[in-house]
């Protein structure tokens, strides 16, 4: 190997990721606790009022992150149970397990920031909106995922199994994102596109943020849950007893 050069293969077993996890997870919580207060700060304080919508306009400093972060862990946690069951690696099958609940409390957080903000704009707490609908189905594949997963006894089989559930969902995350171009519906379209946004640049901004501290915030928490599925998984290992003696 040349010098300099990083093997990077070497990070899929989980002996060797389970140190690095720990290593990352402060730099990542600090980076969250710093952008949360920024994005909060620009949101809820600097971003100007909304010319149609008045104050109740902030949740979506909210809303919009958490429901792209509900999407984009999908997606990955896909990825990862797609890489289990392609490569049979066994830390592709925990980063799986470890996403799901973080992308079920975005999901969560989504659709009830949602449900604040379509009260007063819409007149009802929900409607069955293709948008809402979809979102909400998106939190019934990550319980499904989790529960498929936690039914199963033998983590050889439910590996496959909510693995196998969780590639078949991502079919309804582009659903998500299409469902206002594609139906009729009452949520608003996207109003950052490729082509530009009508945004103000404050609110952009603190859009932003908040979206990369929810990102961060997923990083810290998903590496932390790993080390957990890891050290449960490998516990009749060697290596897992030499870490449990460097900690007690």
């Amino acid at each position: 190997m040349a010098v300099g050069q990083i093997n990077w293969f070497k990070f899929s077993s989980p002996a060797t990721f389970y140190p690095l996890a720990g290593k990352l997870i402060p730099y990542f919580t600090a980076l969250a606790v710093v952008l949360t207060v920024v994005g909060l700060y620009l949101g809820f304080f600097v971003a100007p009022t909304d010319y149609k919508q008045g104050e109740g306009y902030r949740i979506i400093f909210i809303h919009v992150p958490a429901a792209w972060m509900s999407m984009l862990i999908y997606i990955v946690m896909a990825a990862y149970a797609g890489m289990g069951l392609v490569f049979n690696t066994r830390l592709s099958s925990l980063m799986a397990s470890a996403l799901a609940p973080t992308g079920a409390l975005f999901t969560f957080l989504a659709l009830w920031t949602g449900a604040l903000w379509g009260k007063p704009m819409w007149g009802a707490w929900w409607v069955w909106d293709a948008r809402l609908t979809s979102e909400l189905i998106l939190l019934f594949l990550y319980i499904g995922f989790m529960s498929l997963k936690a039914a199963i006894d033998d983590p050889r089989r439910a590996a496959p199994a909510s693995g196998l559930l969780a590639i078949i969902g991502v079919i309804n995350v582009p659903i998500i994102y299409k469902s206002v171009e594609w139906w009729n519906t009452l949520h608003q379209g996207a109003t950052i596109k490729s082509s530009g946004t009508s945004m103000e640049t404050t609110m952009l901004t603190a859009m932003l943020v908040m979206t990369f501290a929810m990102w961060m915030y997923t990083v810290a928490v998903v590496l932390t849950r790993v080390r957990c599925e890891i050290l449960e998984a490998e516990r009749d290992t060697e290596w897992v007893a030499a870490e449990l003696s460097k900690s007690s």
